[in-house]
């Protein structure tokens, strides 16, 4: 919350002059409108006359523009009232209007604001009073054409027409903006999700060789107690409590991991390794994807968790590659490296080789690798194709 809120007042101030060039330079450009309508006003009717006299005229005619500084304020009122002033004007002096750039200028800006409402029942209302006040207007006018009722009218419809437009554009570029966010935002929980999963499914694997780990030390450690002659009391006593400790640390560590077994057979199962990828081949064989595993360098007893997480990363890799990669062949290497080990699958599909294109495949095995400090990576292979290569640190492996 203190975060949010210190970024909002750093970028407030900063978004602040942009907020005044966007809409400082309209407010600008409405009031010169509103001062250049006076003079031109003021200036023909004392150079041609009018029914009234040139400062009246210039007052009556920047009335009819001044409303547009307060659009922001009252967005259909006053685009509304532009119209409806010009048409009470025409009334009383109709050449003044009609002869007046101003507000021909004003109308059209009118007309285009009441189309660029959000409101789709006001944005019609405003289409009605344009076409009618837009009619008055002509109709007042005695020197005006016959044809001059039915096109300007449409003209200013067609002005309507373009802020109507521009509100339907900038609606759908917001929708789309929201659509990305949302997905943006179930995309990241998804993946907050999957990596969840993943941990929970590494928790219940490495549960196994712990507890086997655990277990053997706690049996030779009970082994040597009992093997202790009478006069080594506190030798043995000093066993008895790593026994003890022991056997507590087994009991918490099962009631801690052992909710998340999905089900008593996938927590009695014996966990597979490297010596299982042919029969993993074999497997993924039979959906018609052509396997070849392949391995290089002298091979070394590794941990079983790293063995275990070995077999799981190569059996994520060929698993995407069904999914993703409509792929006709598939070579799973496994390279003996000193105090290293690689893991690569290489295939000839198409699918592309990332967290969103692969599912969330690629998020599991870079948690499993993550977890021993190694690397991976997912890419387009040499010549065509994806590769996922994986290395896992073996410790204690001969040089």
């Amino acid at each position: 919350m203190r975060r949010a809120a210190a970024d909002r007042s750093y970028i407030d101030p900063m978004a602040r002059p942009r907020e005044l060039v966007r809409f400082g330079w309209t407010d600008a450009a409405f009031a010169l409108l509103a001062v250049a309508t006076a003079i031109e006003a003021f200036v023909r009717t004392q150079a041609s006359g009018g029914r009234f006299s040139p400062a009246l005229t210039a007052a009556a005619l920047t009335a009819v523009v001044l409303p547009l500084l307060a659009r922001r304020r009252f967005p259909f009122l006053v685009p509304a009232l532009v119209w409806i002033l010009a048409a009470a004007l025409s009334f009383v002096d109709a050449r003044a209007v009609v002869l007046s750039f101003g507000c021909y200028l004003a109308g059209i800006a009118a007309a285009f604001l009441l189309g660029h409402l959000e409101d789709p029942g006001r944005s019609r209302l405003g289409l009605a009073i344009v076409v009618v006040a837009a009619a008055l207007v002509v109709a007042n006018d005695p020197n005006v054409l016959a044809g001059a009722v039915f096109y300007l009218p449409g003209f200013f419809a067609l002005a309507w027409l373009t802020g109507l437009t521009m509100r339907s554009r900038a609606d759908r570029a917001d929708a789309a903006e929201q659509r990305a966010l949302v997905a943006e935002r179930e995309r990241e929980a998804a993946t907050r999700v999957a990596v969840a999963e993943e941990r929970a499914r590494i928790a219940r694997e490495l549960h196994d060789v712990v507890a086997h780990s655990v277990s053997v030390m706690v049996l030779q450690v009970g082994a040597v107690r009992h093997r202790l002659p009478d006069a080594r009391a506190d030798d043995r006593q000093a066993l008895r409590e790593v026994e003890h400790e022991g056997r507590a640390a087994l009991s918490g560590m099962r009631r801690l991991l052992g909710a998340l077994a999905k089900d008593e057979d996938e927590e009695l199962a014996p966990q597979p390794g490297l010596g299982d990828l042919d029969s993993l081949a074999d497997k993924v064989r039979r959906t018609g994807l052509i396997v070849d595993v392949r391995r290089e360098g002298e091979p070394i007893e590794l941990p079983r968790d790293v063995d275990l997480s070995a077999y799981r990363i190569v059996q994520e890799g060929l698993t995407n590659v069904l999914k993703h990669a409509a792929a006709r062949t598939a070579v799973v290497t496994v390279r003996y490296r000193p105090n290293l080990m690689e893991l690569e699958v290489l295939d000839d599909g198409v699918g592309p080789p990332s967290d969103e294109g692969a599912g969330h495949g690629l998020v599991g095995i870079r948690e499993r690798v993550n977890i021993y400090g190694g690397r991976m990576s997912a890419e387009p292979g040499p010549s065509g194709g994806h590769v996922l290569r994986a290395e896992l640190p073996v410790e204690g492996a001969p040089a």
